[in-house]
């Protein structure tokens, strides 16, 4: 089905984001797993920055667990719906965009 509607979801975080004593960033795409959402990854940043903060890079020594983490999901209105209060108690914190998108190419099946 070309150029169907799906919406994606970017949460924002960094290394150092826990959850319940584990790596936030799996602990959120564990839970988008086990929710069935349609396609998650996580994206490990080598620079960036987050909340204006000074920005951080893989080639300094004092990156200390703060690099920025990256997770993107893409499903069906409903479903991002039914998991994203969720995922705002785990991610209450961070910066959370939710925008409608086009699928160019495959389908949510």
């Amino acid at each position: 089905m070309p150029n169907a509607m799906a919406v994606q979801v970017t949460i924002y975080l960094n290394e150092a984001d826990k959850w319940q004593g584990r790596p936030l960033h799996m602990s959120i795409l564990n839970f988008l797993h086990g929710e069935n959402v349609f396609v998650a990854c996580t994206l490990h940043a080598v620079a960036g920055f987050l909340g204006r903060q000074r920005v951080k890079t893989s080639h300094l020594v004092d990156a200390g667990g703060k690099l920025p983490i990256i997770i993107v999901f893409v499903d069906t209105d409903d479903h991002v719906s039914r998991v994203l209060p969720k995922l705002k108690e785990m991610a209450a914190h961070r910066l959370i965009v939710r925008e409608n998108v086009v699928l160019e190419q495959g389908n949510l099946d």
